[in-house]
């Protein structure tokens, strides 16, 4: 996951599970501010606050340019391919593929959020080539720390992720998870901050991190 990074496909599905991750498209612009304007989504992720359906249509438009780009992947979770009930997030980054989430305040307390990671890092790791999968939170959003213990992955002891967004420091711990038959990755200690956040409630969702901006 180095060099220049190459588009994502125009088009992609991922399942896996119980799960289905997929594209958002303009039917689900009316149901995205039910799943992401919400104070804690507003709290401990980037995602603009209040979220409506100008922002929902600024998200949609942005994950087709950073999907582009090829530098995010955000798709909506699904169990059916359906009805969109959150969102989780690859982003390429220098240390390996950044994961983010954030699911809808109605739809938690069913595992959506550790089983989109777990999909999503299988993507990163069989098709992206990624050797290590990250997430950033925050140690007392518990919520994410519970979704990144349950994943499968731990703690790295780098340096702390530090700044400030939405009049708010913040201080990001670094959590990793290794592809399958990996050594062990050693992180570079310069980390520069992308957003705010994750949330897990969420982890770290889109266009930098943490849930999703």
């Amino acid at each position: 996951m180095s060099g220049t990074p190459s588009p994502f496909p125009e088009r992609i599905e991922l399942t896996g599970e119980g799960l289905v991750l997929r594209d958002w498209t303009e039917a689900d612009l009316a149901a995205m501010p039910a799943l992401f304007d919400h104070p804690d989504i507003a709290y401990w992720t980037p995602i603009v606050s209040p979220f409506d359906e100008a922002a929902a249509r600024a998200r949609l438009d942005r994950d087709r340019r950073l999907r582009a780009e090829g530098t995010a992947l955000l798709l909506a979770v699904t169990v059916d391919g359906r009805a969109p009930l959150g969102e989780v997030m690859l982003r390429r980054a220098p240390q390996g593929a950044e994961i983010g989430y954030a699911i809808g305040p109605a739809h938690r307390g069913r595992g959506l959020a550790v089983r989109a990671v777990r999909v999503m890092a299988a993507h990163a790791f069989g098709q992206l080539g990624a050797a290590q999968a990250v997430l950033e939170l925050e140690a007392e959003n518990a919520a994410s720390v519970a979704v990144a213990t349950r994943a499968g992955f731990r703690l790295l002891d780098v340096p702390l992720i530090e700044g400030e967004e939405k009049g708010r420091p913040f201080a990001l711990q670094t959590w990793g998870l290794r592809a399958p038959a990996q050594r062990p990755m050693v992180l570079p200690r310069a980390h520069p901050a992308s957003g705010a956040p994750g949330a897990g409630l969420t982890g770290r969702p889109a266009g930098g991190g943490r849930p999703t901006r």
